[in-house]
């Protein structure tokens, strides 16, 4: 069964240069997207958001995976969004959310491509290194060169000291 977050974002901090937008799980349910919703509606029914401290007025819209709180303050408005996000791991926890299961792929299908980014808790290997040529060997011109020296003359280096 999923496990589902119920996502609250809200401006947090004073003043109009101050403030930043903000989200944070307030809460899990573990059952349907449409129980998960249920429960997020009494939550965004029943929140006190930071701002305003003394709303004069509520109005709750919901929308595709969430509901949308406005209040209206003394002077102006605010918003909290809250959604409903699907948990598919935790590092924290020890095993990992069950996953529906995987439909089989028919006989004459490719593999797919490996995906480059890790697993979590397991690091991608690193690149091997490119072949490094001895000291000794002569360097090869470069293709950038153009016969421009490292340290121009202008900077009185090219004499001996």
């Amino acid at each position: 069964m999923p496990r589902w977050g119920l996502l609250v974002e809200q401006n947090l901090g004073f003043g109009g240069q101050r403030r930043v937008w903000s989200g944070g799980v307030v809460d899990h349910v573990d059952g349907t997207r449409e129980e998960a919703l249920e429960v997020l509606r009494q939550r965004a029914e029943e929140y006190r958001p930071v701002h305003p401290t003394s709303p004069k007025r509520r109005r709750l819209y919901r929308e595709r995976d969430g509901f949308v709180l406005v209040l209206d303050g003394a002077w102006q408005s605010f918003h909290c969004r809250f959604t409903v996000i699907e948990q598919l791991y935790d590092s924290a926890e020890s095993k990992p959310v069950p996953q529906p299961e995987a439909v089989p792929r028919p006989p004459d299908a490719r593999e797919p491509e490996q995906d480059p980014r890790p697993e979590p808790g397991h690091p991608l290997r690193p690149a091997p290194m490119p072949p490094t040529t001895p000291a000794s060997a002569p360097a090869e011109p470069r293709a950038w060169d153009a016969g421009v020296p490292e340290v121009p003359s202008w900077l009185n280096r090219d004499r001996p000291s």
